[in-house]
């Protein structure tokens, strides 16, 4: 096995344990991450956004699969299981993931998910009727950045590092 696979797959393992700290072991400290809520976070945010759902994510169930890397890049495919903490409605998310690797750490990681899907189950009937629009997309994104915004201020020890 690769070891750039195998550092993939230990960032899941730890995901499934709800170990953040295992999960941020495995970035290098200049990791960038984005996915379709979570757009364009630098380090500090994408460590504190992995502490911050791990810490809420009391029901996270995930599995993942076809983890793959050579020396520069990597994929997985995941599903995670939960209830959405704004509503308590539950949502079963399927992601993507890709990952380019610098000094045997996880430099740049994206998740792709389709958040029509997610937004019609964990909002309800708004996510149906308005899911697909970029007015509500927006904010999504503008409420879970807020969220991340808060958390960090709340917690600033666990913002860093």
């Amino acid at each position: 096995m690769h070891p750039n696979q195998a550092l993939i797959e230990q960032f899941y393992r730890a995901f499934q344990k709800r170990d953040a700290e295992g999960m941020i072991a495995c970035y290098h400290r200049d990791v960038t991450f984005s996915d379709s809520v979570f757009v364009g976070l630098d380090a500090a945010g994408a460590r504190a956004m992995w502490r911050m759902l791990c810490e809420r994510g009391k029901d996270l169930t995930l599995e993942f699969s076809d983890v793959r890397a050579d020396d520069s890049t990597g994929s997985a495919h995941w599903e995670a299981h939960y209830s959405f903490s704004t509503t308590g409605r539950h949502v079963h998310n399927v992601i993507d993931a890709s990952f380019e690797f610098k000094d045997g750490k996880i430099i740049r990681h994206t998740d792709r998910f389709d958040l029509w899907r997610w937004t019609r189950m964990a909002l309800g009937p708004a996510g149906i009727l308005l899911g697909w629009t970029p007015f509500l997309q927006g904010k999504v994104r503008a409420m879970a950045k807020k969220g991340l915004a808060e958390y960090m201020e709340k917690n600033p020890e666990r913002a860093g590092g």
